[in-house]
Parts: structure tokens; C-alpha cells; sequence
């Protein structure tokens, strides 16, 4: 894979990178079959093949149960080679999502995130809208937090994963980073995420296989990936030969 620049970032990412909810959460996801936790031996088999086709962006958040735990060793190890994105402002507690964008809730979960990461600072964190993108934007706290996370290097590029035009339009200007869904079958949000790239914004795609409902995934991912805006598409899989499907599948 050749790596792409994230926007003006900075930082340079591969084209596909690895979604890690499954590894830590099987509750309350919209995949179309259940599925069981890995095991540790499964965990490092797919995150060994992940570095051996290249992907460097590893996507994580509090959210996804024991996602960030569990991948400790691995960011320690690997520190130096990875991008490592999480989020802020999800909380998943019996079985449930709440939201909270106040100035105590998020700082509270990003200090969590870098002590269950081993780290002092991810590369990418976003806050992690419940679709109300415009109104959490609109809130002083959360770009607060997000920009003195940059500032004290507790973050190198912060932003949203973000769910609504509007919300793609708000953060032009205002973050360095917008993930959100685009797929060949729910492109409608690309014209939003060409206007926020041509601002100098990072575009991270998110849903390309549409939780695993894509008729034809390696289509789906040679379509996304093709767009000049997405610098990477963030794919959620347990299991190593989808994701050597999905770089396989890349345009050349």
C-alpha cells in the first residue's frame, strides 16, 4: 500500500486502516450476525497480518468495551510505526450508549484512553457524535478539550466522527480530522467530505462494506478508496483474509 497524507495533519496513513471494535465489544452492534470476542492468540494474528500488509492506522475508542485495553501491548510495540485514532464523548455501560460532551466527562476519558493504551498521546482523537454533530460542535467544552489535548501533546490532530452534512460543513475550519460513513451504496455524503478535504481536512471513511452488507466488499472498498477526498477507510474485521481482501482490492 502507499501511504496517504491524513489532510494537513501531519501525519501519513495507510489506505486501509483497521477498525477495532470487535475485539473488544459484541453488544449492541449492527452486524448482521453475532459473533464472539477473540481470543488473545486472535487478536495478535490479526494485528500481525495487519502490519505485514502495511495498514498503519488503527481505529479504536472507550466505547468499544475492551478495545483500547487490548490493544496495549501492540501500540507499545509498535509505537513508532502506527496511527492510532480513539474518540471521546461515547460511553457503552451495561449495555447501553450514553453521550456526555462536558469539559469533566471528556477529559475523564481521555486520560482513561492513554493510561488503557500505554501511552501520552494518540495520533488522532475524535469526539464521537451521537448524530447531534452541529449541536456538539456548537459546544464550547468539547472544542475546548480537543484543542488543549492538542496543545499539551496529549493529541496530534484532533477532530469528529461525524454522521450529518452539516456537521462535515461545521468542521471546516474549526479540526483537523472528519471520519464519517461513505460507501459506494450511501454516497451522500461525499460532496460534503470533498469540500472539507479541499479545505485541508483529513478524511477517514468509515461503513465502506456497510457492516458487512456490502453485496461485493472488494468493490465497495475499490470504490470508496478511489475517491480523491477519503485519505483512508477504516474497515472493522475480525478476520485477517477480509482485511487481505480489502487491500488487494485497492485501485492501482
Amino acid at each position: 500500500m502507499v501511504p496517504r497524507p491524513l489532510g494537513r495533519t501531519g501525519l501519513v496513513v495507510s489506505p486501509v486502516g483497521l477498525g477495532t471494535v470487535k475485539i473488544g465489544r459484541n453488544a449492541g452492534v449492527k452486524y448482521p450476525q453475532g459473533f464472539a470476542l477473540p481470543t488473545e492468540a486472535e487478536v495478535e494474528k490479526l494485528l500481525g497480518r495487519a502490519l505485514e500488509l502495511g495498514v498503519t492506522l488503527f481505529d479504536t475508542a472507550p466505547a468499544y468495551g475492551s478495545s483500547e485495553e487490548r490493544l496495549r501491548g501492540f501500540v507499545k510495540a509498535h509505537r513508532g510505526e502506527i496511527v492510532v485514532a480513539t474518540k471521546c464523548g461515547e460511553f457503552f455501560e451495561n449495555g447501553e450508549s450514553r453521550w456526555d460532551f462536558s469539559r469533566a466527562a471528556l477529559e475523564g476519558q481521555i486520560a482513561a484512553s492513554l493510561k488503557r493504551l500505554g501511552t501520552d498521546h494518540v495520533d488522532v482523537l475524535l469526539l464521537h457524535s451521537d448524530g447531534r454533530d452541529e449541536e456538539i460542535l456548537a459546544q464550547k467544552d468539547a472544542l475546548a478539550v480537543l484543542r488543549e489535548a492538542k496543545a499539551s501533546g496529549k493529541a496530534r490532530a484532533i477532530g469528529i466522527s461525524a454522521k450529518t452534512e452539516a456537521g462535515i460543513r461545521r468542521a471546516i475550519g474549526l479540526l483537523d480530522v472528519v471520519m464519517a460513513p461513505f460507501s459506494q451504496a450511501k454516497p451522500e455524503l461525499g460532496p460534503a467530505l470533498q469540500s472539507a478535504h479541499d479545505a485541508g481536512i483529513g478524511i477517514l471513511a468509515i461503513k465502506t462494506v456497510e457492516q458487512g452488507k456490502a453485496a461485493d466488499p472488494n468493490a465497495a472498498v475499490s470504490f470508496v478508496a478511489g475517491r480523491p477526498f477519503v485519505d483512508a477507510l477504516v474497515l472493522g474485521t475480525l478476520n485477517p483474509w477480509h482485511l487481505t481482501a480489502a487491500v488487494a482490492a485497492l485501485p492501482s
